[in-house]
């Protein structure tokens, strides 16, 4: 029997944990990552460079990397990040060595291609869009003085930053091309899994990208909804049911096949299953988050439920 061809898209931290889970599960697997940093390291070398911000696509890289002390050394290098108030201070290694092949080679998927064959990665990653992106979101209450106030916030560390309330977001530019790679690897995939991660900043800016966007909708494959553990930073005060109207109020024609939820992260079970039947999809509640730390996923449990609902 073949392991299933997945594609996992987000960024940051939570892709680095579904990428985690899934290297137990598949064989095959090709990360879309979000290019809409524009803080710290990936800020700094995109406005010097001109270049895609590299951060997120470092760290799915990192969690691709082959099980080996090969693979896990590689890793830290590409992780490690110099200290002290320097050119280099704050910069991890791994952005650098991104940023150098594509200043080598202009074609961003070759230069990433490299890096997995550095780390033997377990898969492939590709960037969400060829072009590195600003999210502008509408938001009420970003001034704490003005909570019944509805402004714009740019970038992508002001909105996932904001205390106010995400009702909507754009990218600019507005219809940014997808490399043909990536909407190729989600027309080819068996699943396509979107989440966890930062909603509006990681999650949902797949959906914004007209030819990826496209993709999701005409694509074979069947999709996977991973709900985050928990509900705070861009949403906090939300239901498990809003995540789901959020995204079908930026994609209303995107169809789901399962979601997946731990039960900690389920206030109404009920009301999210009626969100989840209007997307077409099914829940499926099962333990996922670390038992220590109950805000983050642990990869073995998430491995086991991914494992139960791919049947790899």
């Amino acid at each position: 029997m073949t392991r299933p061809a997945v594609v996992a898209l987000g960024g940051g931290h939570g892709l680095y944990a579904s990428l985690s889970a899934l290297k137990l599960v598949s064989d095959e697997i090709t990360a879309v990552v979000t290019v809409a940093d524009n803080g710290g390291s990936s800020g700094r070398l995109r406005d010097e460079f001109d270049v895609l911000p590299p951060g997120d696509l470092r760290m799915a890289l990192s969690a691709l990397c082959e099980d080996s002390e090969w693979g896990h050394t590689w890793r830290d290098v590409l992780q490690h990040r110099f200290r002290g108030d320097g050119p280099v201070g704050g910069h991890a290694l791994g952005n650098l060595l991104i940023v150098a092949l594509w200043d080598l080679n202009r074609d961003p998927v070759a230069g990433l291609d490299l890096v997995g064959r550095l780390l033997n990665a377990r898969g492939r990653v590709l960037p969400m869009a060829a072009v590195p992106l600003e999210i502008e979101a509408e938001v009420q209450g970003h001034d704490v003085q003005r909570p019944a106030e509805v402004t714009t916030v740019r970038g992508q560390v002001a909105v996932a930053s904001t205390e106010g309330r995400v009702h909507s977001i754009t990218l600019d530019p507005a219809d940014p091309p997808a490399p043909p790679a990536t909407v190729q690897a989600v027309l080819d995939a068996d699943w396509v899994i979107l989440g966890p991660g930062s909603w509006f900043t990681s999650v949902m800016p797949h959906l914004m990208v007209p030819s990826l966007r496209a993709a999701l909708h005409d694509t074979p494959a069947r999709r996977l909804l991973t709900l985050n553990v928990e509900h705070s930073g861009e949403t906090a005060g939300f239901s498990a049911a809003n995540h789901l109207e959020v995204l079908a109020d930026h994609a209303p024609r995107l169809r789901l096949d399962v979601v997946l939820a731990d039960p900690g992260a389920v206030d109404d079970e009920e009301a999210l299953r009626a969100a989840a039947a209007r997307l077409g999809a099914e829940v499926v509640v099962a333990p996922v988050a670390k038992r220590q730390h109950p805000g983050h996923h642990d990869s073995l449990r998430l491995a086991a439920a991914y494992r139960d609902i791919l049947g790899a």
